[in-house]
């Protein structure tokens, strides 16, 4: 299976762009380069490199714990809403198992979601329209009135 990129949604629709991914270590950069490719022209008032660094994140969370006996993908999604911009993370994981961590010092992982309750005006996880886990986020004012 290919990567696909949806970089021409429907006019009508709220979605600006959607990605699928293989899970695997490779499709964390190219989810950071795609994204910061094609929200560009949009012209967003909020951090592209903050938005980029949460989406990389998910992404990491979504590969090393996403579950499945069959064959499956990470898919991103971002969105306009009002003046929000509002990013999707799905995968088959279990949607109970997204949970903030606060790990010691010397701990090699467990800071990703923490960066994006830092990052992000809001986040929430729950089961997916595709089954398994979403987690999003959204940085308010991403666009001016």
């Amino acid at each position: 299976m290919a990567y696909t990129i949806d970089r021409d949604p429907s006019p009508d629709s709220p979605r600006l762009g959607a990605m699928t991914l293989h899970p695997t270590p490779e499709s964390v950069p190219r989810a950071r380069r795609w994204f910061q490719k094609f929200i560009a022209p949009y012209n967003p008032a909020c951090s592209v490199d903050d938005c980029t660094l949460m989406i990389s994140e998910l992404v990491t969370n979504a590969i090393a714990y996403g579950r499945s006996d069959d064959p499956w993908v990470v898919r991103v999604e971002w969105y306009r809403e009002a003046n929000s911009l509002r990013v999707d993370v799905h995968n088959p994981g279990f949607p109970a198992s997204v949970r903030l961590r606060r790990p010691d010092a010397n701990d090699a992982h467990g800071r990703g979601l923490l960066l994006v309750d830092a990052i992000a005006d809001s986040w929430h996880s729950g089961p997916s329209r595709f089954g398994g886990t979403v987690v999003s986020f959204v940085m308010a004012d991403a666009w001016r009135p």
